[in-house]
């Protein structure tokens, strides 16, 4: 087992035998770190008892979803610990997104570069598409139904290449005003409750760690396959101008 996150029963864990080795910990130790949190009701959720087989015999371990291993991590301490928790969170983020979208998360530079030759492949024939077809009607079966969030940057381009004059920037003003995007603040054109509600963004986090060791976490907004269908036909049905 030498992924630090696996898929099991449809959700993203990793195991306390993969902590134990990771972290340099006893496993008995790891095991008992786990019993004593699972004692509370409230955390047992996060911790399922299973077993492994070592030569025949089969021993203890614990399965834990991501909220399992953050309370357990916390007790890890140091330099190292701290840039093993963000591998932790970067595999969760990788399984969890790979469970959402189906989506198989490229382990090298060549199934990176064959994923993204696929995906230029597939614009391309949903640009043909869109010359035969009528706007609505391809936006309706095609990308209500992608499993692919875009840039708001890339809705723009979109939008005008169906008929309708608006940029970047004004596509950002117009949602902020609309009531789509946050208007200010710390999370100024981060997505409303009310526009995650309507499944219409996701929000991408990507964590980093500076040199000094501290952690920076940026956020990008992303337009769903839903999100695309509603705002496109939105101009198109209303001949809407910004």
């Amino acid at each position: 087992m030498n992924e630090l996150v696996i898929m099991h029963n449809k959700q993203a864990v990793t195991t306390s035998l993969r902590v134990a080795e990771v972290f340099g910990k006893d496993h008995k130790n790891v095991i008992q770190s786990i019993e004593n949190l699972a004692a509370e009701k409230s955390a047992a959720k996060f911790f399922a008892e299973s077993t492994y087989d070592n030569r025949g015999k089969q021993y203890p371990m614990y399965y834990m979803n991501r909220d399992g291993f953050t309370l357990l991590a916390m007790g890890f301490t140091g330099k190292k610990a701290l840039q093993f928790k963000i591998s932790y969170i970067n595999a969760f983020n990788s399984m969890e997104t790979q469970i959402k979208t189906g989506y198989v998360i490229p382990g090298s530079y060549a199934e990176a570069l064959k994923l993204a030759a696929n995906q230029a492949e597939k614009i391309e024939q949903q640009k043909q598409t869109i010359a035969i077809q009528a706007p609505k009607a391809l936006f309706a079966d095609a990308v209500a139904t992608s499993h692919t969030s875009i840039l708001i940057g890339d809705l723009a381009k979109l939008i005008r290449q169906n008929g309708v004059d608006i940029g970047q920037n004004r596509l950002f003003a117009w949602l902020r005003e609309h009531g789509y995007l946050i208007g200010s603040g710390d999370r100024r054109n981060m997505p409303t409750q009310r526009a995650m509600d309507l499944g219409l963004f996701d929000i991408k986090e990507r964590i980093f760690q500076n040199p000094d060791g501290s952690v920076r976490i940026t956020k990008t907004t992303k337009v769903t396959g839903k999100g695309q269908q509603y705002f496109i036909n939105k101009f198109l049905q209303k001949g809407m101008t910004v």
